[in-house]
């Protein structure tokens, strides 16, 4: 166990009993459960990888959530919330919510009409095998690092709350998880994420509430966060960001809007295969742009089990983040060793075990398919039968999940997990955001530009955070710095681009039908469903609702 951990472990080794390891076992059995019922309805590549298509909108919505909700989500939230205060809701509305309705209403026809296995397949479509390929190489990195955090954050709860040594822990959980995606692939994952759901909430809901109960409720909460580190600013969310010297996140409102809601935001949700794959997964094109929809409505609403048991954290242990004191990602374990009582407690251990499994399901579910079809079979060994790439993408799985082990320790250097995570996201999402974009909306666009735009907007972001490190710029916080970064990385991106179509030749149109905005594919029959015109199946409608909605949130804490 790295010496940091050791520091605190003893201050944060809960009581547990033998109802609580009943929970927690009764949920291992649970999951793999669902991984050996899976299987049986696996018989095809597409069945492993995309579920058959054959899922409605509201298990691949929560799926979708799920997904997304893992441990950097729960540990990293909150962490932020320690540290940064009320500022922590723009990640959800604005760095999340208008994104995943674009997605739905705007992207998710490309992707699901086009019948692409994945984002670099879609690319490959649109520009050429290069570009599919560079994004291939750089996604199945991300997801293998990805995978890492929510690992070690795993192991980082489990050892310092159970004792568990480190290895152990990273081990056991992703031996679990290799099991029923091996078995399942993607069905079994999606089920597993909308059984997480529940119990992640279940989980976090009992830590909310009785923390709020401790501190006297939402007024008094308020009253000691004014009398905190943070003072007055920790309560509101734009306060002070006309200068990023005066508001707790060190940010500038036009870094928020741009850097996070914006490039970050957009470019995370509308290109991360892990997170669209769900959508792929889904029964028909409705459906398909249904589900980042139906998965916004209860993303608003998140902040309440995160953002403020963060609040709370903050007023109980005033040691979080000092110098030999516990680290930000600790402030649910801390709440859960203070708050609950047995049986609860072994529920709201459950609900964080659910929580870094789902995660790491989607990253190594999203890897297993991008090695398997956009590396693997597109550039290694071609038409072979379907039964040898289901083989191997088992075989990736089982890949991915050890080199996960390997980059858990890499999170370990990061004291807030969540800076990390925005610091990847700057690096592989912004730059594909702005080669995927342009190339949906400019049909001028070549194949080119693609590959060369992608690539200077990725080498851009890694330039500006290594300046950033070195002290060449000065961006004020990490975090900030990455909202830059992946603005610069859009930027540069954007303008190699222009520049190389103009000196290259596009596509005929023939080939760019269904794939670019404005050149429909009348091949594509209608697989539209009984009740799917309904109002209230409208993914215009219920995405705008669900836009409208943040705006009102935002409204209390101005």
């Amino acid at each position: 166990m790295p010496h940091h951990l050791t520091l605190v472990a003893q201050d944060l080794r809960l009581d547990v009993n033998l109802l609580d390891y009943a929970v927690l076992a009764l949920y291992f059995l649970t999951v793999l459960g669902i991984g050996f019922a899976a299987r049986r309805a696996v018989r095809t590549s597409l069945d492993f990888f995309l579920s058959g298509r054959s899922l409605p909108a509201w298990i691949t919505g929560l799926a979708f959530l799920s997904a997304n909700l893992g441990a950097t989500e729960i540990l990293g939230m909150a962490a932020n919330g320690v540290q940064y205060g009320v500022q922590t809701v723009h990640y959800y509305w604005i760095g999340a919510v208008p994104a995943m309705v674009f997605l739905g209403i705007v992207m998710m026809p490309f992707y699901y009409r086009s019948k692409v296995h994945s984002v670099p397949d879609f690319l490959r479509r649109r520009f050429n095998g290069q570009t599919q390929l560079l994004n291939a190489i750089t996604f199945t990195v991300a997801q293998v690092l990805i995978a890492g955090i929510n690992l070690y954050a795993l192991a980082l709860v489990m050892g310092a709350l159970l004792g568990w040594p480190l290895l152990l822990s990273i081990v056991v959980s992703a031996a679990i998880v290799l099991v029923y995606v091996v078995l399942g692939g993607l069905s079994s994952a999606i089920y597993n994420e909308v059984m997480q759901f529940f119990v992640i909430l279940a989980g976090l809901i009992p830590v909310t509430v009785l923390g709020l109960v401790k501190v006297g409720g939402f007024s008094g909460l308020a009253d000691k966060v004014r009398q905190s580190a943070l003072g007055d600013p920790g309560l509101h969310a734009w306060a002070n960001t006309g200068s990023s010297d005066a508001n707790p996140l060190g940010a500038h409102w036009i870094g928020i809007v741009l850097g996070l809601g914006f490039v970050l935001s957009f470019g995370y949700w509308t290109t991360n295969f892990a997170e669209v794959q769900r959508g792929l997964s889904a029964r028909n094109t409705t459906a398909a742009r249904l589900t980042p929809i139906v998965a916004a409505y209860p993303k608003l609403m998140i902040p309440a089990v995160t953002v403020i048991p963060g609040l709370v954290a903050l007023v109980l242990f005033s040691d979080l983040g000092e110098p030999g004191g516990p680290q930000y990602n600790y402030a649910i374990p801390l709440l859960m060793g203070d708050l609950l009582p047995n049986g609860v407690l072994g529920v709201a251990i459950t609900g964080l075990l659910a929580s870094f499994m789902a995660g790491v399901a989607a990253n190594i579910s999203g890897f297993n398919t991008v090695f398997t079809y956009d590396i693997w079979r597109s550039h290694v060994k071609k038409d072979k039968p379907d039964d040898y790439y289901l083989r191997l993408g088992r075989l990736a799985t089982v890949g991915g999940i050890v080199m996960a082990i390997g980059t858990a320790l890499i999170a370990a250097g990061f004291s807030n997990i969540m800076n990390y995570l925005q610091t990847l996201f700057s690096f592989f999402n912004a730059p594909l955001f702005a080669t995927f974009i342009i190339g949906l909306f400019w049909k001028r666009m070549t194949a080119w530009a693609g590959f060369w735009g992608l690539l200077t907007g990725t080498l851009a972001a890694f330039a500006c955070y290594i300046l950033f490190k070195a002290g060449v710029l000065d961006l004020g916080t990490e975090l900030n710095a990455t909202f830059w970064g992946a603005g610069a990385a859009f930027v540069l991106d954007a303008v190699v681009s222009v520049v190389v179509t103009l000196v290259t030749t596009p596509k005929p149109e023939s080939e760019l039908r269904g794939l670019v905005y404005g050149l429909s594919d009348a091949s594509i029959a209608d697989d539209a469903l009984a009740g799917d015109k309904a109002w209230f199946r409208s993914p215009i409608v219920l995405g705008v609702g669900a836009v409208v909605l943040g705006a009102v949130f935002y409204i209390p804490f101005i």
